[in-house]
C-alpha cells in the first residue's frame, strides 16, 4: 500500500528536537526526508543523553527513515547544494534562530523564487516576527513563556519542568499539522507554497485550555495544584496501602455517582449539591478525603481492579520499565524492535497516529553520519573528483 506522503521530498535543516521530530513523523508516513548535518560532528542529538558506540541511542528513534547528507551550510558550495535540492523538494524544515538562513542566502524569498511550490516550516523560540524574534529559545523557555512551567509542581514550591522537552515536541506536532495543511492548499490551488511559522511558546500556549478566558473574565490567575486539576472534580492521585498511587478521574457526573457507591459513600453520590461538576468543585476537599480514605485501605492493584470493574477511569503511574513490559503497549505495536548501527538490539517507540489503510512504517534504521552523501550529491550531478575535493575542505 502506498504511504500517504509517498513522493513528498523533505529537506531537514534543523537540529536537536523541534525540527527533526517533525521530520521523523513525515518520514514515518512515507516522505523522503534528507537530513542535512554539519560535517564531522553531525546533529548534536547524536551526543545527547546515553551513548552506545559513541552515538546516542535516542538517535535510533529520532532519525529513522531519514537519509543523512553532510554539508557545511556556511560556505557557498553548501548553500548552492541546498538551492539545487530545494528545486526538487516539497518541504524544507529548519529550526535555526530567525535570520540564520537569510544570512546564508537561503531565506524564503530566495528559495521560493527557485521553487514557488516550496513549503517552508520554520520553528523558532518566538516566531519569525515580533520584538523577541531574535532571542535564542529552547523548549524549556517556550514552556515557561507559554504558561506551562507556572502550573507545574506543588503550590508554594519551585515550579518544576516536565521531564521531557515537551515544548519542542509540541512545536513539531504543530509544524506537521501546518505542513499537511499547506500540502492540501497547494494541491487545491495550483502549486503555491507558503511559510509555516511555528513558535515554541505559542505551541505550548495553545495547550493552556481555559487559562486566558478565565483571566480575561474573572481576573483569575491559575496556580499550580500538584496532582489535582483545579476546577474539575474529582480527579487526583490517591495514595494506596502499599505506598503506590492510583490516578482516579471520577469527574463525569454518572462516573462520580458510581465512584461514591464503590467507596461506600452513597451519601456523597446522591447529594444534589454534588450532582454536577461546579457543585463538586466547591466541596472537593471533602470528596478527595473520602476517596483517599478508601484507597488507603487497599493495595494499588486492588484499587485499580475495583475501579476498572466499576467502569471508572483509573490507572497507575508508569515508569519506563512498566511501559516496556505492558501487554497493551505491545499489542498496539508501541514497542518496536530495531537495531543500532552495529547490530545491537534496541527497542524504540511505535508510530502514532495509527491509520487503518495507510499506516506509518519504519523502512530504514537511523543513518550513520553522512551515509547518503555520495548518493544524493551524485544524483545532483556532483562528480567524484568534486566530492573528494569538498571532503578535503570539510564541506561534506
Amino acid at each position: 500500500m502506498t504511504s500517504p506522503l509517498s513522493g513528498v521530498r523533505v529537506l531537514e535543516l534543523g537540529q536537536l528536537i523541534a525540527g527533526p521530530f517533525a521530520g521523523k513523523m513525515l518520514a514515518e508516513f512515507g516522505a523522503d526526508v534528507i537530513k542535512i548535518e554539519p560535517p564531522e560532528k553531525g546533529d548534536p542529538l547524536r551526543k545527547w543523553r546515553m551513548l552506545h558506540d559513541d552515538t546516542s541511542v535516542w538517535w535510533s528513534a529520532q532519525s529513522r527513515n531519514k537519509r543523512s547528507l553532510t554539508l557545511d551550510l556556511r560556505v557557498p558550495e553548501g548553500q548552492d547544494i541546498v538551492r539545487r535540492l530545494v528545486a526538487e523538494s516539497d518541504v524544507l524544515i529548519e529550526n535555526f534562530r530567525p535570520g540564520t538562513l537569510e544570512g546564508w542566502g537561503l531565506g524564503w524569498e530566495v528559495l521560493s523564487e527557485i521553487n514557488p511550490g516550496l513549503i517552508m516550516l520554520r520553528v523558532s523560540g518566538y516566531g519569525q516576527t515580533g520584538p523577541y524574534r531574535d532571542r535564542p529559545g529552547f523548549g524549556v523557555i517556550g514552556e515557561a513563556m507559554g504558561g506551562l512551567r507556572h502550573l507545574s509542581g506543588e503550590p508554594g514550591r519551585t515550579p518544576v519542568r516536565v521531564g521531557v522537552s515537551i515544548g519542542d515536541s509540541l512545536s513539531a506536532l504543530h509544524g506537521v499539522i501546518g505542513v499537511l495543511l499547506a500540502l492540501r492548499h497547494r494541491e487545491q490551488n495550483g502549486g503555491t507554497g507558503q511559510v509555516i511559522d511555528v513558535a515554541l511558546y505559542e505551541s505550548v500556549f495553545n495547550m493552556m485550555e481555559s487559562m486566558l478566558p478565565e483571566y480575561s473574565v474573572f481576573g483569575a490567575v491559575r496556580q499550580p495544584a500538584g496532582s489535582s486539576l483545579p476546577g474539575i472534580a474529582p480527579t487526583n492521585a490517591y495514595r494506596c496501602r502499599d505506598g503506590k498511587y492510583a490516578l482516579i478521574a471520577g469527574n463525569g457526573d454518572s462516573i462520580y455517582r458510581r465512584l461514591m457507591e464503590l467507596i461506600g459513600r452513597p451519601d456523597l453520590g446522591n447529594d444534589p449539591a454534588l450532582a454536577q461538576n461546579d457543585g463538586r468543585v466547591k466541596q472537593v476537599e471533602k470528596i478527595d478525603a473520602a476517596i483517599g480514605e478508601w484507597a488507603a485501605r487497599l493495595a494499588l492493584h486492588e484499587v485499580l481492579s475495583a475501579l476498572n470493574d466499576a467502569g471508572i477511569p483509573a490507572g497507575k503511574i508508569y515508569d519506563i520499565a512498566d511501559i516496556a513490559d505492558d501487554p497493551h503497549y505491545k499489542a498496539r505495536d508501541m514497542i518496536l524492535n530495531s537495531t543500532l548501527a552495529d547490530g545491537t538490539p534496541v527497542e524504540v517507540p511505535g508510530i502514532v497516529p495509527k491509520l487503518s489503510v495507510t499506516p506509518g512504517t519504519v523502512r530504514e534504521q537511523a543513518p550513520t553520519l553522512g551515509q547518503h552523501t555520495d548518493d544524493i550529491l551524485a544524483n545532483l550531478g556532483v562528480d567524484g573528483a568534486t566530492r573528494a575535493e569538498w571532503r578535503s575542505r570539510r564541506i561534506i
